[in-house]
């Protein structure tokens, strides 16, 4: 078994999740099995009751495990499919220790961060290393070096390099390489002060990857490789994007960073093809048409809030040879300005999940002007349930109905608590999570779309719909088009008298790959390619 260590230094948000991905596509595609893990310092159990404006969006396993979104990187970038072990905190850390010194695991011993909280950690990278037939383990250590709550993980990961031997672990560290516009040049320093840090704990990077605005000159490059204590070739130039994220694992192809991993680890492998990966590419950057979709969210102003979601719509727009167009719609703006001014050029709009009363009546007026308008609309999770909330106001003439989330007092739960959920207080882990097997119903749009009679979906909700009110929905044309598999819950939903307005229960977006997108993505991208067209 073969480990490489990802770390970070200098500032957050480099994208050490990116490159760990990016690097997991190259060597599958030399022929390894690999599979990948986050270890996170925060002190929560999960990101589950993380606010999306300070974390993003929590990602959601099949499993069921609330995780880091880095671990949608890990999906959409390879063919892993990933569970809890994958992904630690030290929330989850300290809990395990805690309970095994109650317990008197340790037989009376004094409980320290070493050898305990290290020795915890290194079970857990055991753990995922050995959770399958793997060749290779890419373990992410979130935060940055010299953060307080980092070290005993980078402690824990200097042990394990020691124990696995040499050839067998690799630390790569990724780094920020500024440029100093007022001096005119790239500054290597605080990439050195980073790796010093580095070292005072006992790690000495094989690899830097230097992330930065302008290509490295080869005066940086020497200058890193000399202070840093690496091979000249193992300093890694890793520039901006132009235009996707999926351009990574080509500009480190091109920077051989898999040659260099497979020389240190001691691999002899093929070269890479990454023939499908630069069709996939090809879709993105050079499209037919070009589609212009809304996206009416409550936390739009942070791009990562709605990560998988975008994704999903850029492996879709592929699918049908057209760019997005991504319009963020913030709900409360719709509340104060109306629908027509902010979704009237919309060729199709995305209501996303969600949690929390603020933007409810923005995202039902959302729901409304697409119901009718014929606009496409896909709703997820929340989106379906707002649109559910919207037809029972609107069309059944139910005023007050609406979900007991947001009123609990309504005399109409068209979407409520199911009873065993009612008396939980405990919010984290609490929701209906993970996959689950759906019924489709034969001769339905979402049917159509699958082209299959069942399917597997990833939840991350508390609510359902009301089947008290499903056969006065029905009735009225909001067609139930996929149940649970014992048929009690709903889970997609769908207007009979238009082009495409669907609401599921579950998130699609967690199952889209980029040469693999979701159906329902895909079938509501060609209906809105369907009304730019008209």
């Amino acid at each position: 078994m073969k480990y490489v260590f990802v770390t970070g230094g200098v500032v957050s948000s480099l994208g050490k999740g990116l490159t760990a991905a990016a690097l997991g596509t190259l060597l599958e595609h030399r022929g390894l099995k690999i599979t990948l893990q986050k270890l996170d310092p925060y002190l929560n159990v999960d990101p589950g009751t993380m606010n999306p404006f300070q974390h993003g969006e929590v990602y959601v396993l099949e499993d069921g495990a609330e995780t880091d979104l880095d671990l949608g990187h890990y999906e959409r970038f390879t063919s892993v499919q990933l569970t809890r072990k994958n992904n630690a905190t030290t929330g989850q850390i300290y809990e395990s220790v805690i309970h095994k010194e109650r317990r008197g695991d340790y037989l009376g011993k004094t409980v320290q961060v070493i050898p305990h909280v290290t020795d915890e950690i290194k079970e857990r990278i055991r753990a995922a290393a050995t959770d399958g037939e793997y060749d290779l383990l890419i373990t992410e250590i979130g935060g940055t070096t010299g953060d307080i709550e980092g070290l005993p993980f980078l402690e824990a990961v200097r042990q394990l390099a020691i124990e696995v031997g040499p050839g067998n672990a690799l630390f790569l560290h990724v780094t920020l390489v500024p440029y100093l516009r007022a001096a005119g040049e790239l500054k290597s320093k605080p990439t050195q002060q980073s790796v010093a840090k580095l070292r005072e704990i006992g790690i000495q990077p094989n690899i830097l990857v230097c992330r930065s605005e302008w290509p490295l000159t080869p005066d940086v490059r020497q200058k890193l490789a000399l202070y840093c204590s690496v091979p000249l070739d193992a300093v890694v130039e890793e520039l901006d994007l132009e235009h996707s994220i999926y351009e990574l694992p080509l500009l480190l192809q091109k920077e051989r960073l898999d040659e260099l991993v497979a020389r240190f680890l001691r691999l002899s492998l093929p070269p890479a093809d990454l023939r499908d990966w630069e069709t996939f590419l090809h879709r993105i950057l050079v499209s037919k048409h070009q589609v212009r979709i809304a996206m009416v969210g409550k936390y739009i102003e942070h791009q990562d809030a709605y990560k998988s979601v975008s994704e999903a719509l850029v492996h879709a727009g592929a699918a049908v040879e057209a760019g997005i167009e991504l319009l963020p719609v913030d709900a409360e703006a719709v509340e104060k300005r109306g629908p027509e001014e902010l979704l009237g050029k919309a060729q199709g709009i995305v209501v996303p999940g969600g949690f929390g009363h603020r933007g409810v009546q923005g995202k039902i007026a959302a729901a409304r002007f697409a119901r009718e308008r014929k606009i496409p609309y896909l709703g997820l999770c929340l989106g379906m349930q707002i649109a559910a909330v919207e037809f029972a106001q609107h069309v059944l003439n139910l005023p007050e109905a609406h979900s007991t989330e947001f009123c609990p007092t309504t005399p109409d739960p068209v979407i409520c608590l199911l009873e065993e959920q009612r008396h939980m207080i405990q919010k984290g882990a609490s929701m209906r999570l993970g996959a689950s097997f759906c019924h489709l119903v034969p001769g339905s749009k979402c049917q159509a779309a699958y082209q299959n009679l069942s399917t597997r979906e990833r939840h991350r909700h508390r609510y359902e719909f009301n089947n008290a009110y499903r056969e006065a929905f029905e009735r009225a044309g909001f067609l139930v088009a996929g149940t649970s598999e014992d048929s009690k819950l709903v889970e997609l939903l769908e207007l009979a008298d238009h082009p495409w307005f669907v609401g599921c229960q579950f998130h699609p977006e967690f199952h889209s790959r980029p040469n693999a997108p979701h159906p329902l993505f895909a079938g509501f991208l060609r209906e809105a390619l369907r009304v730019r067209a008209g």
